[in-house]
């Protein structure tokens, strides 16, 4: 194994080493991949690609679509003359037997003007009245030349807009260019497959993803390594609610569209609810009891408590808000992090088993937990805020797999001031936060141990 630090360097605001997050950075519409650094302190494998729909915000797209609309308008113009001349046409040719007979008038009258009788006159008046509307078709005609020498020229200016922005793109149709980009993320992530767990050194700048709800809440992704399920699901309020809306995906969160409701059969207490494996797993209100709701299934599979954990206020986060146990998950599995008065409310970290519930091993940080705003775990490691209002910054880390703890001194930006839910997504690296009823994302930055081999 190699072990590197990971330098802040970035192409853009919210884009580390060791992130591997598909939020946009602080150009929007432009997604962010990158795994590790080399030895030397240098990112590789990161790369800064367009989203998938950012071609319909590109302005040569744009301009092919201004160009659509004009060769549309050029076909419709092109239409009406054809039309036109095509009625207009046919008026002549139902003329040609009058006109015919006005020439022949004509022809007598000048080879025999003696022959020209006033019976004559009259008829040749009233062939001459016939005709009259003939003159508006031969100005209309005229027009018509006009209009298809401007629709030449600007049939001309659009082939050499074509032309250019043709030149511009390259060899490279869309698909061969989305091909090459699908083929470079695949290479990515099986960059991303060789990157160990890291320690928490920074954490980005906060992307408000969305405004909604009130003051507390929580809202989360599957939290399970590997998994495909992009759906998205939010909890509002942290006490008795039962109201659990599921979104398909990212986008539909933030739109508030395209959502099925789930209602659960047991009340909730606080925020510190977990997605994991497409199960939610959550405390109880008014109990210790850990319930496991399946979403697919719309059930409850298990129930178990969590023996001696205070719970109802009796040891909060600094905030309160009934949240005495919370139920998290990072890159080693399912957690839960609570207190109890044996431990004299200091912070016990205890690692689950998901398909019991059952305790696999317990830890006593030895961190009061009414003086943690808030707390995650990333890679075995539980990391506590000092703060859930502004100035905050993450202020202890204790290390399962050693038994240890340090202090640390980590700001974030708490841009909302009131912190009530903050949990780290392995699948994703990050932070997910409901800050103040705003639901918000931080990228983090580790300390990473890469493997060599291959």
């Amino acid at each position: 194994h190699l072990v590197s630090t990971v330098p802040p360097k970035a192409m853009m605001p919210s884009a580390n080493c060791g992130q591997n997050g598909l939020y946009p950075g602080s150009e929007e519409g432009w997604q962010v991949y990158s795994t590790a650094s080399d030895p030397d302190g240098r990112c590789v494998c990161t790369v800064v690609a367009p989203a998938r729909n950012l071609c319909k915000r590109d302005p040569r797209n744009q301009q092919l679509r201004l160009l659509t609309e004009q060769v549309q308008n050029v076909s419709q113009s092109m239409e009406v003359v054809d039309l036109r001349t095509s009625r207009d046409l046919q008026y002549v040719r139902d003329s040609e037997p009058l006109l015919r007979g006005v020439d022949g008038h004509l022809h007598t009258y000048v080879a025999s003007p003696r022959t020209l009788t006033s019976k004559t006159l009259q008829e040749l008046k009233g062939q001459m009245s016939q005709l009259r509307p003939l003159l508006s078709v031969v100005e209309q005609y005229r027009l018509d030349l006009q209009m298809l020498a401007t629709l030449r020229m600007e049939l001309l200016n659009l082939s050499i807009i074509l032309t250019a922005i043709q030149e511009e793109v390259g060899a490279y149709d869309y698909e061969e260019l989305q091909q090459r980009v699908l083929l470079l993320e695949t290479r990515l992530h099986s960059c991303m497959n060789k990157l160990g767990c890291g320690r928490l050194t920074a954490v980005s700048n906060p992307i408000t993803v969305k405004s909604s709800g009130s003051r507390f809440g929580s809202w989360m992704t599957d939290a399970m390594i590997p998994s495909s399920d992009s759906r998205v699901w939010s909890m509002d309020g942290y006490y008795k609610g039962r109201r659990v809306l599921e979104y398909r995906t990212m986008g539909d969160f933030t739109k508030g569209q395209n959502f099925v409701q789930h209602l659960l059969p047991h009340p909730w207490a606080g925020t510190g609810h977990v997605v994991y494996n497409g199960s939610l797993y959550y405390n109880k209100h008014q109990s210790n009891i850990l319930v496991q709701y399946h979403f697919r299934s719309r059930s409850v599979l298990l129930q178990r408590s969590l023996s001696g954990a205070g719970y109802n206020n009796t040891f909060p986060y600094s905030w309160g808000g009934s949240s005495d146990i919370d139920l998290m998950a990072d890159e080693t599995g399912l957690w839960a992090v609570y207190t109890s008065i044996p431990n004299a409310g200091n912070i016990m970290v205890s690692r689950l088993d998901p398909r019991s519930l059952e305790i696999l091993q317990s830890w006593d940080t030895g961190f009061p937990k009414r003086s943690a705003g808030e707390a995650f775990m990333i890679c075995g490691t539980l990391y506590v805020t000092n703060s859930h209002l502004a100035g905050a910054k993450v202020h202890f880390a204790y290390n399962t797999n050693t038994s240890s703890y340090e202090y640390t001194d980590i700001p974030f930006h708490n841009q909302y001031s009131h912190i009530s839910m903050m949990d780290y997504n392995p699948r994703e690296r990050a932070l997910y936060t409901w800050n103040n009823g705003h639901q918000v994302l931080y990228n983090v930055t580790l300390f990473h141990v890469i493997q060599s081999d291959g």
